[in-house]
């Protein structure tokens, strides 16, 4: 048999090296389809974990299996098994005495008494100091209950969850609240409206538009129990409800328990914490706004007060209105209905003869985080012509949730314009469809109040408006650009924040709070683990947070909501898992405090 020659040696020698090539490289990818099908199966439910935590967690004060509450029910899918969250050691966050378990850090009545009275200055806010921050889990009471879901919730409330019933002894006339059995009923009067607060409704809608979605957003201050705010709702108005922590014990805490708009506050001698052109539409007495009321002209008696003297008040007060350059457009029996000028045009003319207040000079209107008031009127923004809108018109609702706002429209936003607002739209759609996913009570009414920490532009509230939920926008105080006045010409309602310091609301008064790049912006400020403890006093038992942030800022969080008593998985950003930030769902688990005699 003839040699081989050596161009065919060389022939097989690669064709066996070939051979070798192919086999190796098909092995890699059974292996790596094997790998990617093992990691993408189901990872483990989060909801069984937190529907047992009442029974398994034994070190927990006064656990109860709670019948009566649903637990929350979360679809976690997430694309990635990596354990980035993983910890060695978590230091347990004990639970605080009961006797906090009503604690409003910024509005304790006890600090208050501190400061000084003229003014009122007693009732507003003052925090504690860093060396009085408390580190400890505010208890809820012993039988504590989810709140009833809305609409039910409106009018009524559990009594073991405000155990306070004050209110319906010392405003048992006017119809405020009752007390039936275990549980409160809200039959909607007030001290306005001893008719109910639907009928006083419906007698100011027969002087001014309330149908048409002209009207939105609303301001009542000294709310009681907020009836008003809570059937404006029905009517598309979503109401601002605001009252001091008093004498008249837990009412804004009533108002949130409903599911109505509230935050703790005080007409005194700070603005409020909203920006200047908020509210079309408010209801505030003895101050003025578009409406004003004169209640007092057929229950006088009732006070014991004189006619006259009364008289005199309202007559101060119409002065001063008019000294603002408000009008009187209409008044029909106890009502009458005052509006602010369009512009401050003929108002700057009529300073010549109305010496004070004058318009103020250098003001920025919508600083309002702990800004003094000052005696001057806050200036309007300029316009050409008598007939034009300071500041631009707002569309009617519900089309202005989605319309370009005016501020936008104007520029006066640096950086945002309207291919902005557009894109920031079209991004909460994707982020939406991303948490009805991963989240399912989102959409199964679980929630009602909820908040965002860092609202941006408001889109999170505009994804969520054909829900029967209602958002709390906050805006960090001194952000640049300040856009909290965007979020109001949307239709939607917030608050400034310093997330350094409490929130000016009761304990377990939210259901979701959302969190996006909130703890980027606070890390290198204030320790984050307080920020952390605030949001669960805030938090009711089994209410949900979503986080937004680096992966290094949420396994941070994640360390020390472990030790808090909450279950959470950090998930991949909706774009996919190559997108550096991420998503940390956590829910709060439900226990309780102790009862006080058990505590010996």
């Amino acid at each position: 048999m003839a040699n081989e020659s050596p161009k065919q040696h060389q022939l097989e020698a690669k064709r066996k090296r070939l051979t070798w090539i192919l086999g190796v490289s098909g092995l890699c990818v059974l292996f790596y389809v094997l790998g990617a099908w093992q990691h993408t199966a189901a990872p483990t439910n989060l909801a069984q974990s937190i529907t047992k935590v009442a029974c398994d967690v034994s070190n927990l004060s006064g656990v109860s299996s709670n019948p009566s509450s649903q637990s929350a029910v979360l679809d976690f899918n997430s694309h990635h098994q990596i354990q980035i969250n993983k910890t060695d050691s978590v230091n347990e966050i004990p639970p605080c005495d009961m006797s906090y378990s009503e604690y409003t850090p910024c509005q304790d009545p006890q600090r208050g008494r501190k400061f000084d009275r003229n003014m009122m200055k007693y009732r507003e806010r003052h925090c504690p100091t860093k060396d009085e921050l408390l580190l400890c889990l505010i208890p809820a009471p012993p039988k504590y209950k989810t709140p009833f879901k809305w609409p039910q919730s409106r009018d009524y409330a559990w009594y073991d969850n405000i155990p306070h019933n004050e209110l319906s002894i010392e405003k048992a006339v006017q119809n405020w609240i009752q007390v039936e059995g275990d549980r409160f009923r809200f039959p909607g009067g007030g001290t306005m409206f001893p008719r109910g607060a639907d009928a006083y409704i419906d007698d100011i809608s027969n002087l001014i538009p309330l149908n048409d979605g002209s009207i939105r957003t609303a301001i009542d201050t000294g709310c009681g129990v907020a009836s008003w705010g809570a059937y404006l709702l029905k009517r598309n108005i979503i109401s601002m409800s605001f009252a001091p922590r008093d004498t008249h014990e837990a009412q804004v805490w009533f108002a949130l328990e409903r599911g109505v708009p509230a935050m703790i506050g005080i007409m005194a001698s700070q603005r409020l914490p909203y920006p200047a052109r908020a509210f079309r539409h408010g209801s505030l007495f003895p101050l003025l706004d578009t409406m004003a009321s004169k209640w007092w002209f057929k229950y006088w008696r009732g006070w014991e007060r004189t006619e006259e003297d009364l008289k005199q008040e309202q007559d101060a007060i119409e002065d001063v209105a008019k000294r603002l350059c408000w009008k009187k457009v209409v008044e029909k029996g106890d009502l009458s209905v005052w509006q602010k000028p369009l512009n401050h045009i003929e108002c700057a003319a009529s300073r010549k003869i109305l010496k004070t207040p004058h318009i103020c000079k250098s003001d920025n209107p919508d600083a309002a985080w702990y800004k003094d008031m000052e005696t001057c009127i806050t200036p309007l923004p300029e316009v050409s012509g008598s007939d034009e809108v300071a500041g631009g018109v707002v569309e009617k609702w519900p089309a202005r949730a989605f319309a370009i706002p005016p501020r936008i429209r104007s520029g006066s936003i640096p950086g945002i314009n309207a291919e902005k607002f557009k894109e920031d739209n079209d991004l909460w759609k994707d982020r939406m469809a991303h948490y009805k996913n991963i989240i399912s009570p989102l959409t199964q009414g679980r929630f009602r109040n909820i908040m965002d920490m860092n609202a941006q532009l408001g889109g999170f509230a505009a994804a969520l408006v054909k829900y029967p939920v209602w958002v709390m926008n906050v805006v960090p105080a001194n952000s640049n650009p300040d856009t909290l006045g965007v979020v109001y010409e949307r239709g939607f309602i917030g608050s400034y924040q310093d997330w350094c310091e409490a929130v000016s609301t009761y304990p377990r008064t939210y259901d979701l709070i959302h969190a996006g790049g909130v703890f980027s912006i606070y890390q290198d400020r204030c320790d984050i683990t307080h920020i952390l403890l605030e949001m669960d006093r805030i938090l009711r038992p089994e209410g949900t947070v979503i986080f937004r942030d680096t992966v290094e800022v949420l396994v941070k969080i994640q360390t020390i909501t472990n030790g808090m008593r909450w279950k959470s998985q950090i998930m991949d950003h909706e774009s996919g898992p190559f997108n550096p930030e991420k998503i940390l769902v956590a829910v709060k688990t439900y226990w309780t405090g102790q009862a006080k005699q058990k505590q010996q």
